[in-house]
């Protein structure tokens, strides 16, 4: 289980140093920004939305490790996907990083399950579902301020 353990770690310090997507799409037609007060995390999702499904998306910010390879993750993991679809990831999502009962599956996360783990440690679960509620908000059209508090 260690092994397993390391491995995921591996992949979380990989995407928070070096993290996929990270760039302005000039041409994103929503675009939301979203913050986290308690660890200082930054970032905006741009996301180019046609017949409700995500052509492109990506990020910029700076934040804590497990907050850039969040988003980092969940821009490889939506690109392609409709925006049901990524409500419906994001559920799954939140269930296995805030520990709590529901259907989600690691098989339907996929490299997102990597981040399980945050849910030994409820401070961090802001840190790892920010990018996602800047997300939904920019995939909704909601027009206010998005924070974690």
């Amino acid at each position: 289980m260690s092994e397993i353990r390391e491995l995921y770690q591996a992949l979380i310090i990989d995407h928070g140093r070096h993290p996929r997507n990270f760039k302005k799409i000039e041409n994103a037609n929503r675009v939301k920004e979203g913050f986290n007060p308690l660890c200082g995390d930054r970032l905006t999702v741009y996301l180019s939305v046609e017949d409700n499904k995500i052509v492109d998306i990506s990020f910029e910010g700076a934040g804590c490790a497990i907050s850039m390879a969040s988003a980092s993750l969940m821009t490889e993991a939506l690109k392609g996907k409709t925006i049901d679809q990524a409500h419906a990831l994001f559920k799954d999502f939140h269930q296995i990083v805030t520990g709590s009962e529901g259907e989600a599956s690691l098989e339907k996360l996929g490299k997102l399950a990597v981040l399980q783990g945050v849910a030994e440690y409820p401070s961090r679960v802001k840190c790892a579902t920010l990018a996602w509620h800047t997300l939904i908000a920019a995939a909704d059209n909601i027009n206010k301020k998005i924070s974690t508090e």
